[in-house]
């Protein structure tokens, strides 16, 4: 059950009629992992974390650094040489201390990665290459758990949900192959920081869809995010019956 200072904490979303008291009971029963806590998972977490979702599996081997600052919005300039998950912890305890947080401060291999995924409702790819995303939808399609993975780049971003629960559903290799042109990183390209924000925020929300039970999250639709003319556009995306992740032979 909810007690007093939940109820008082999470009321602006209990009056909403798609999460009511249920759907908050839902969040905090709920264990999400995200993938990665740099721009992207900055907003996630964040969200997540003051929604109520009752347990935060947090991945990221690295540490924080001074250029990370301009948009990972978790850090602070105090937690420089930090872990990023030590950093992460600190302010999501300050925000909300009533969740559980469990700490992955090494890299993920696919053992590893595979219990991680097996332990939660859902995963979030929050990561900035790509063989950290095809592993993690790899295991997300083992596991048949959704997944939410965004990608911001330069001026442009990306969105889509991934859930092996559904049959209709492609999963990331679907979309993207072997290959993706966003092999580039931040520190190569550059990035402004409130599109993360921007993706960010919206991953966090696919996600809060997820776990309650409303919307149409973006399952079978790829969101294009141009930040340069604030334009947003949606390319329907299908399953490849061939592909080596998810087709029907790999099923």
């Amino acid at each position: 059950m909810l007690n007093d200072q939940e109820l008082l904490r999470y009321s602006r979303q209990i009056l909403l009629q798609h999460v009511d008291i249920d759907g908050q009971l839902r969040l905090k029963e709920s264990r999400v992992l995200i993938v990665g806590l740099g721009g992207l998972g900055s907003p996630v977490a964040l969200y997540l974390a003051a929604a109520g979702v009752g347990e935060l599996h947090l991945a990221d081997f690295d540490t924080v650094d001074l250029t990370n600052l301009q948009r990972q919005i978790v850090h602070d300039t105090d937690s420089v040489g930090l872990s990023k998950v030590d950093s992460a912890i600190r302010r999501l305890t300050a925000i909300n201390p009533e969740i559980q947080l469990i700490a992955h401060r090494t890299a993920l291999d696919e053992d590893s990665l595979a219990a991680a995924v097996a332990a939660v409702d859902l995963v979030l790819d929050c990561s900035d290459n790509f063989s950290t995303r095809e592993a993690v939808n790899a295991a997300c399609v083992a596991a048949r758990k959704p997944l939410v993975s965004g990608a911001a780049i330069r001026l442009e971003g990306q969105l889509s949900v991934f859930d092996p629960r559904r049959p209709q559903s492609p999963c990331y290799h679907c979309l993207y192959g072997h290959g993706s042109e966003a092999e580039l990183t931040c520190s190569e390209a550059g990035v402004l920081g409130p599109l993360v924000g921007l993706v960010g925020s919206l991953q966090a929300l696919e996600a809060l869809k997820l776990l309650v039970g409303f919307g149409e999250p973006l399952v079978g639709r790829l969101l294009l995010i141009d930040a340069l003319g604030t334009r947003f556009r949606e390319l329907r995306v299908k399953r490849d019956p061939g592909c080596s992740v998810c087709g029907s032979s790999h099923a």
